[in-house]
């Protein structure tokens, strides 16, 4: 299979939902990093996106829909998830809720759960492509599974090239982490990601402690890892390592030489990739562990565990 690159403009995003609408699978950007979208309802076409990135199929798939009235028709949502609907969407935040009555989903999506990953994206392309499709698409990112996640296409080709139908190419992802994850009853904080906890906190009080039971996308100990092994809190590079900088010092590459946090994270991918072409041992500066900071942390602890 010849993976083809599609332009963002309406010719584009035609082609890539008719892709989608005939089973096939298409990397998308959307603000936080690539998705590779099929038919949620397709049960053969998610089996190609697990099949694509070699994912085990005990991990469910965020599904992402153009709006709550869409999301609805999949999942139930109460009073707190709908006010962090109308709060975060469209943005970084993936809800899990329950399964609707006849929602239709292919029961790969859930991996078997009774709840779903729901996200409305709001980069303006993946906006466009669920438009046009006008239905829900799964989505994991765009990568062979348990590597450094996608921000641009070029990444998105390194790792799929001839696994999947197309790549519409959206630019660089501006969030370039995951999204924030959050279900169950009690709310729980189920993955750090482009929403900080904190601004959750102000729409729902204290969240309740997530379960070890994988319900969600992101939850695997081991995830978004180079091939390298990367070393963390490090004061610097040690002999034959190579160092990625937070705010000012001495390091090869800087996620933010003026110490941003928001900088950071769209940075951290980008330069995981380039830094594990080197094929040396990552040492990675310490991070604040604070707002967007938590989410970078939570990468790098599932990129440094054991494989």
């Amino acid at each position: 299979m010849e993976t083809q690159r599609l332009a963002s403009d309406p010719p584009g995003i035609a082609r890539a939902s008719e892709i989608v609408s005939a089973g096939g699978l298409v990397a998308f950007a959307t603000e936080t990093v690539y998705g590779l979208g099929a038919d949620a309802r397709d049960g053969g076409a998610v089996a190609r996106v697990y099949a694509a990135k070699g994912r085990p199929s005990f991990n469910p798939l965020i599904v992402h829909v153009a709006d709550l009235e869409m999301a609805q028709r999949y999942g139930v949502f109460d009073q707190q998830t709908r006010a962090l609907a109308r709060q975060f969407w469209p943005g970084p935040l993936s809800i899990v809720v329950p399964l609707a009555p006849h929602h239709g989903l292919s029961s790969l999506v859930t991996a078997g759960l009774d709840t779903v990953a729901l996200r409305v994206p709001a980069h303006p392309g993946a906006r466009a492509l669920l438009a046009q499709f006008d239905g829900p698409i799964a989505a994991p990112s765009a990568n062979p599974s348990g590597r450094i996640s996608p921000t641009t296409p070029e990444h998105v080709i390194a790792g799929l090239q001839g696994k999947i139908d197309a790549v519409l190419d959206g630019g660089t992802c501006t969030v370039g982490l995951e999204s924030t994850i959050i279900g169950g009853a009690p709310l729980a904080l189920l993955r750090q990601g482009g929403v900080p906890e904190e601004e959750i906190v102000e729409i729902t009080g204290p969240l309740a402690q997530a379960g070890t039971d994988i319900t969600a996308p992101g939850q695997l100990a081991s995830h978004y890892a180079p091939r390298a092994p990367l070393r963390l809190n490090a004061k610097g590079a040690q002999k034959g390592e190579i160092m990625l900088g937070f705010g000012p010092g001495p390091c090869d590459l800087n996620l933010s030489p003026a110490g941003d946090l928001t900088q950071a994270a769209a940075n951290l991918f980008a330069h995981l990739h380039a830094l594990d072409a080197t094929n040396k041992p990552i040492a990675v500066a310490p991070i604040p562990n604070t707002g967007l900071g938590a989410a970078i942390n939570d990468r790098l602890e599932r990129a440094a565990a054991p494989r």
